[in-house]
């Protein structure tokens, strides 16, 4: 994996600084076997702002936005649909099959996925997780699985 001299990889996760955030973003894209990731991490660690990266990297058609009260947001990009959920407000899996998540998951689309635990058992084996953590330097340690 190709990256700046700031970003330090160790095993699967790589530590990085923001300016350095289109980069790691076209990393998940380029190694992601799956088309649904799940985003984990403390509220304000960046999940949104890297979120939005990998919508511009993969030709988003509009300025990305938090869908915290939407719960999803739809944006066309270059091959397809990019469905972009937040979970953090819903109160179970429920409420998600009412809205009809199963079909945005079962699409063939992506699927990028803050606060995932509240539909896990929805998801299948088909997806990436992603764990993100602020660093004390300011830095942030992402680890892919």
């Amino acid at each position: 994996m190709n990256t700046s001299n700031k970003s330090k990889i160790e095993d699967n996760c790589i530590i990085y600084s923001l300016d350095e955030i289109d980069t790691i973003a076209q990393k998940i894209i380029e190694e992601a076997k799956h088309k649904t990731i799940l985003f984990r991490g403390e509220m304000g660690v960046g999940k949104t702002t890297l979120i939005k990266s990998i919508g511009k990297f993969l030709g988003a058609n509009k300025k990305m936005t938090s869908p915290t009260f939407s719960v999803v947001n739809e944006y066309e990009i270059s091959d397809g649909i990019l469905y972009h959920f937040d979970f953090y407000r819903i109160k179970n899996l429920e409420e998600a099959l009412d809205f009809g998540v199963e079909e945005y998951l079962g699409s063939g689309h992506w699927n990028l996925i803050e606060w995932p635990d509240k539909i896990f058992d929805e998801l299948g084996n088909k997806f990436v997780e992603i764990e993100i953590v602020s660093l004390e330097s300011g830095l942030r340690k992402i680890c892919l699985y």
